[in-house]
């Protein structure tokens, strides 16, 4: 007969249901354990099933800039600076200014320091009713590509993906086709 010893947790599980607590004053006397008997017949063994247990949901705590007062969440995709180069900076002023917003209506986060983050974990965190993702893509975000500059609506979430910021102040077609597409969030 095999070894029926398992250390394997999920299936131990299975057999321990009850609490275990643990006794600090108890006798140290060896324990003696009776010899197993081997059956005489061999039992039919079955495949050990195999059980998932789901990860512990991760609890995010975004540092953005922003009071997310009209709940829509910018995220900008730079290593090197807090949100982008000097010029990236600059072009993100003026975006966020056509559209006119102010820094109390938006939220806004530096998604290279959250790259494990998907799109439930920033909607369930900060709840946008409209994303703007510079230099982020929607795969990144675990959701299907989606085109660049063009707005895009996933239940009632509205989202743009566009190039990264500093690129993009240098990309004058790209910037031209985002630019009539935030117009169109002002009506």
């Amino acid at each position: 007969m095999a070894n029926q010893l398992t250390t394997n947790a999920e299936a131990l599980r299975l057999f321990f249901t009850e609490e275990v607590y643990l006794v600090k004053d108890i006798d140290p006397s060896p324990v003696t354990v009776a010899p197993t008997v081997e059956p005489k017949t061999p039992i039919a063994q079955k495949p050990e099933a195999e059980i998932t247990v789901p990860e512990p949901k991760k609890e995010w705590q975004f540092e953005h800039l922003g009071k997310n007062q009209k709940r829509i969440l910018i995220l900008v995709n730079d290593a090197q600076y807090k949100v982008s180069s000097p010029q990236g900076t600059e072009l993100l002023r003026k975006l966020v200014k056509a559209i006119e917003l102010s820094n109390n209506d938006f939220a806004l986060v530096n998604y290279a320091a959250y790259p494990d983050a998907d799109f439930q974990a920033f909607k369930e965190f900060f709840d946008c009713e409209l994303l703007l993702a510079f230099g982020v893509s929607a795969p990144q975000l675990g959701l299907q590509e989606a085109l660049l500059h063009k707005l895009t609506q996933l239940n009632q979430i509205r989202m743009i993906f566009t190039h990264n910021l500093h690129d993009l102040d240098s990309d004058v077609n790209s910037k031209k086709i985002l630019w009539s597409t935030l117009q169109t969030l002002k009506s």
